[in-house]
């Protein structure tokens, strides 16, 4: 009698047991999915990128009480961070250095309200409302609008002392920077129409311009070539590329290999200017957005628009002609605008 109690004991709390923990399991899977739903934080407006025209959306946008929600993404402040003297952004008389530049910015906005946050966009749904995007491939967010300002890189040759000597005579930006060297010689590299009208800008400052350009022809158009060959201060090496960029603590000369004969050249310059072109940072959205050929999102004349209702884009991310920080401020402004409009048709503001 003892045994059979025992017996009985034993097999229903083996029982008991297992629908316990049959339980545990399934409150388990409740509560993730809980927790994974929780984690879809939603907003009005969504900025992705901080260099001038992600901050300024962001002033103009908290100013209109549309509480933005800012993603800084891989370069907080964005490519003025790596320039030192910046003199041609209107109200500094004395010039102000980049990195400090862009720290007024943030804090300006911040003191607006805008929610600046650390984080890069990884992936986005553009396919219906809300909008999705994902920050660093983990946290969703829906949004009813989102303004891109997610900038452009330049490209870079590749070689240690161009990184080294970047904002200490390296640029990649001739109307920023050509200023400081007038009167002095520089090295610009590039064979396009950017290379070419950057040569020609440096010209009118410089004592002289060496164009390095890797080939036997140039690819600009056919009348800015004819501008530059004709352009007396300007000297072109042809079947050449560039070694090494010698100097300390600043630019002092450009050491360059002719790739014909392998002959090694020094040329003593003060600037060394890379204009191999720029990579426009959009590629998360080119499967939903319009795009030339290079990437640069495409607007509607005179706005921020792009072709899906509701997203707008602001400096150079969608500007491949002036790329200033000025301009993309203004950008930055008619993007806020735009999106404030957008909302309060959509009776989401």
């Amino acid at each position: 009698m003892l045994l059979s109690i025992v017996s009985w004991l034993f097999h229903n709390s083996v029982f008991l047991f297992v629908k316990t923990f049959d339980l545990l399991v399934f409150l388990a899977s409740i509560i993730l999915q809980v927790m994974e739903n929780s984690t879809i934080e939603k907003v009005q407006l969504l900025i992705i990128g901080s260099g001038p025209a992600g901050y300024t959306a962001a002033v103009y946008a908290a100013r209109a009480n549309m509480k933005p929600v800012l993603y800084q993404g891989i370069q907080p402040g964005g490519q003025l961070t790596i320039t030192t003297d910046v003199e041609n952004y209107p109200g500094f008389p004395e010039g102000i250095q980049g990195p400090e530049l862009m720290i007024n910015f943030e804090k300006q906005a911040q003191r607006m309200g805008a929610d600046l946050r650390y984080g890069l966009a990884t992936k986005v749904d553009l396919s219906k409302q809300p909008y999705k995007v994902w920050i660093d491939d983990e946290k969703e967010i829906e949004t009813n609008a989102i303004i891109i300002a997610t900038g452009a890189s330049a490209k870079w040759l590749g070689i240690e002392s161009e990184q080294r000597l970047n904002g200490y005579g390296v640029s990649a930006c001739a109307v920023c920077d050509g200023f400081f060297f007038k009167g002095k010689e520089v090295a610009i590299v590039g064979a396009g129409d950017t290379a070419a009208e950057e040569a020609l800008y440096l010209s009118k400052l410089c004592s002289t311009v060496h164009m390095i350009v890797r080939r036997d022809e140039m690819r600009a158009s056919k009348i800015m070539q004819d501008r530059v060959k004709n352009t007396s201060n300007i000297k072109i090496y042809w079947n050449t590329e560039t070694e090494e960029i010698l100097g300390e603590k600043t630019v002092e000369a450009v050491r360059v290999k002719n790739n014909k004969t392998g002959e090694l050249t020094t040329i003593p310059v003060r600037g060394f200017f890379v204009a191999i072109g720029h990579q426009p940072n959009s590629d998360i959205f080119k499967d939903w957005l319009k795009m030339d050929e290079a990437g640069y999102i495409e607007t509607i004349p005179g706005t921020a628009k792009t072709n899906v209702e509701g997203v707008f884009a602001a400096g150079d991310v969608q500007d491949k002609i002036y790329r200033q920080a000025v301009t993309a401020a203004g950008s930055g402004c008619m993007a806020a605008l735009d999106a404030e409009r957008y909302l309060s048709e959509k009776g989401f503001h």
